[in-house]
């Protein structure tokens, strides 16, 4: 007797989307590792950037850790998320290489659910929150072949919206520092500006003492 293929269509996840937040890198322009970096009032950028995504519209986060996990595994669990169900943590192995390689740590613990789209962000963007999170999923059209970034004055960045059918193309790219960079170059990415709610620039050389 022949097993009939499931109906992945049917999956709870199908229709959802699960954002990817990179958070592994080092730092070395800044001086610390990024996943643990601070405001000066005390505000951590890395439960700032899950906020964004999980208020923004993200049923799911996975976040991706490298440099220090340990003690980003930490902050995580001595804040309001530590219980979150919705909430993975996975550790890019060679997290050294580049984005490239956290990038497709957090694609492979997103693909072992039917994602509808993956919303991959930075964590050392700090004015990008709730709001241009929101306005990008909301703007961004329905199925599964939608490929959409937030720009910001016409200028590419974060966050970006993956849909399900580019992952494996764009798992198959990854290199180095690059991310996907060389794939939505390639493609016919379409800008979502978001420039009236943040500046969208990394901090690489923002390290409180």
């Amino acid at each position: 007797m022949i097993k009939e293929q499931p109906d992945l269509e049917s999956d709870s996840t199908a229709s959802r989307i699960c954002g990817v937040l990179l958070a592994a890198g080092a730092g070395r322009r800044a001086g610390g590792p990024k996943a643990l970096r601070i405001d000066a009032d005390g505000t951590s950028w890395l439960l700032r950037s899950i906020a964004a995504l999980r208020n923004g519209g993200c049923e799911a986060i996975i976040v991706v850790l490298g440099c220090e996990a340990a003690r980003a595994r930490e902050l995580i669990a001595s804040s309001e998320f530590a219980a979150d169900p919705v909430l993975t943590i996975v550790d890019a192995p060679d997290w050294q290489l580049g984005m490239g390689s956290s990038l497709r740590s957090g694609l492979l613990a997103a693909q072992l659910q039917r994602w509808r789209a993956v919303l991959v962000h930075l964590v050392d963007l700090p004015d990008v929150t709730t709001g241009v999170v929101r306005r990008v999923i909301g703007q961004t059209p329905p199925g599964t072949a939608s490929l959409v970034r937030a720009t910001y004055e016409g200028r590419p960045g974060h966050p970006v919206f993956i849909g399900r059918d580019h992952l494996e193309s764009i798992m198959i790219e990854l290199t180095g520092d690059s991310g996907a960079r060389d794939y939505l170059a390639e493609h016919d990415v379409r800008g979502v500006e978001c420039g009236d709610l943040a500046s969208g620039q990394d901090h690489d050389t923002s390290w409180p003492s």
